[in-house]
């Protein structure tokens, strides 16, 4: 008796004669827990949307429970017990959490009247099942992540899910959050269920994977049971790089020398009584769990927040920040966590993505574009950057989330900032992708250039910072540096 749930035999796709996967195999076992795992581009959501029937392949066949389908629809994937929670989880924001859980049952019924009394008790029964508790009346909109993902693999169940597909499911939230998704993952295991884990995270990945499948540039690379596999090794099947660990900024700063210091800076309702220095050529790391108030105070820098006292000095002058116009003068940059939103213009090109913030200096004259000097600009910076840019001329929203990342720094950097501000700078990339943005942030701080790094990644902030300033409920509770820079030290006071 075959023991794979899923069995993805030689599947090949692809798009406009590119090939998005070349020949891919991967099997799932029943009640394993196994991690999909490549970089961005290489091939991994276009292997689920085959699985799950949203698109077809060309080549190839896949077996889901002991039924092979060269061709399969989303609805027999779903009745042959495939789930896949989306990172945007498909769910409807509009309406209840009762409303999302119970509607298709009542649907599938052909009721003519729906029965609020029969929803309520599907609903109950669908959270019972992962052992939650959620208000059913509150609108899943109005839901913080870690609930709507919940309310997703509650609706998973409801549909008797043999595989559970998870894409990044740990993206948006805090380390707490993480640690009960772990546990329910571990839950679900326990009842027989399959688990298809997509991340990047390696501590993530080492905590729960029983085995892992590595694709890059949609081949299959390596699968193997994770204890076969250790960290490094894993970096360099994903990547195809040797990655060496590089602490070269943190003896860069210069003490003597203050670029910032802010005094009982306070913003009603987000943080209060914050005070720091920032020094010449220093990373300096500011974390906190989701909430604590890192987002607003690094927006009130930027002036895209108001404060509501306190005061900020750039190099022993006060300074007035009301508006991104006042902190760009002061020479201030910020790179915002949610780039997709708030970092590009996802339809323009790259090149105008990479060039906006200094459009006034490559232009003849007002309102007269110099695009020879647009293209020498972008085509410095994507070099500078490494990025994988292919046609400077595409959309933006053609790349991958790393170098999404690069043009948004790119178009900073080209301003040649006094201080850099970073919101989750690698939030959403791929190994290769963190590592070269962690050695571009070391190579500016060695030529003089002060950083603020506000990040939830204990990991992140410890390797590349040379002081770390904890947040907790709107305020700083502690200072950590030197020796002291150690995830342990940063738990317990976040904790």
């Amino acid at each position: 008796m075959d023991d794979n749930i899923l069995s993805v035999n030689h599947i090949g796709k692809s798009f406009g004669g590119i090939k998005a996967l070349d020949r891919v195999c991967l099997n799932v076992k029943k009640g394993e827990i196994h991690c999909l795992a490549g970089e961005n581009g290489c091939g991994k959501s276009t292997l689920i949307k085959i699985v799950s029937g949203v698109y077809q392949a060309d080549e190839g066949e896949i077996v889901i429970d002991g039924k092979c389908y060269e061709k399969i629809k989303p609805v027999e994937a779903i009745d042959a017990g495939i789930q896949v929670i989306y990172q945007d989880f498909a769910l409807f924001p509009n309406l209840t959490v009762m409303e999302n859980l119970a509607l298709n049952s009542e649907i599938a019924s052909k009721v003519r009247l729906l029965s609020y009394k029969k929803m309520k008790s599907t609903a109950r029964q669908a959270l019972e099942k992962i052992n939650v508790e959620i208000d059913l009346k509150k609108k899943v909109g109005e839901l913080p992540v870690a609930d709507k993902q919940l309310v997703a693999i509650a609706r998973a169940l409801m549909s008797n899910a043999k595989l559970i597909i998870m894409d990044e499911p740990t993206s948006a939230l805090t380390k707490k959050e993480v640690a009960n998704l772990i546990q329910l993952i571990f839950k679900l295991k326990e009842q027989g269920i399959s688990i298809l884990f997509v991340s990047h995270k390696l501590d993530e990945v080492f905590e729960i994977s029983d085995q892992i499948t590595i694709l890059r540039n949609g081949k299959n690379i390596i699968s193997c049971a994770a204890k076969n596999l250790n960290k490094n090794q894993f970096s360099f099947y994903m990547t195809g790089r040797e990655f060496k660990e590089s602490t070269d900024s943190l003896s860069n700063a210069d003490y003597s020398k203050k670029v910032m210091e802010v005094k009982g800076l306070s913003k009603t309702g987000n943080y209060e009584n914050i005070s720091f220095s920032l020094y010449k050529g220093e990373i300096l790391g500011i974390t906190g769990q989701l909430g604590c108030g890192r987002t607003e105070l690094a927006l009130t820098l930027f002036g895209l927040m108001e404060k509501t006292e306190g005061s900020i000095e750039i190099e022993g002058k006060e300074t007035k920040i009301k508006n991104v116009r006042d902190a760009k003068r002061e020479g201030i940059a910020y790179v915002p966590e949610d780039r997709l939103t708030e970092g590009l213009f996802l339809p323009k090109s790259i090149k105008l993505n990479s060039t906006v913030t200094r459009l006034k200096e490559i232009s003849r004259w007002p309102g007269r574009i110099d695009y020879k000097k647009m293209d020498q600009e972008t085509d410095l910076w994507i070099e500078k950057l490494s990025t994988a840019a292919g046609d400077k001329e595409n959309p933006v929203s053609t790349l991958s989330g790393g170098n999404q990342q690069k043009i948004v720094l790119a178009k900073w950097l080209s301003r040649t900032p006094k201080i850099l501000i970073l919101n989750g700078p690698t939030f959403g990339v791929d190994i290769g992708a963190k590592y070269d943005i962690y050695q571009l942030l070391r190579q500016y701080a060695a030529e003089g250039m002060s950083i603020i790094v506000a990040s939830d990644d204990l990991n992140e902030v410890t390797s590349l910072c040379n002081r770390i300033l904890v947040m907790k409920g709107g305020q700083i509770k502690g200072m950590f540096q030197g020796e002291e820079l150690r995830e342990k030290n940063l738990q317990q006071e976040i904790m």
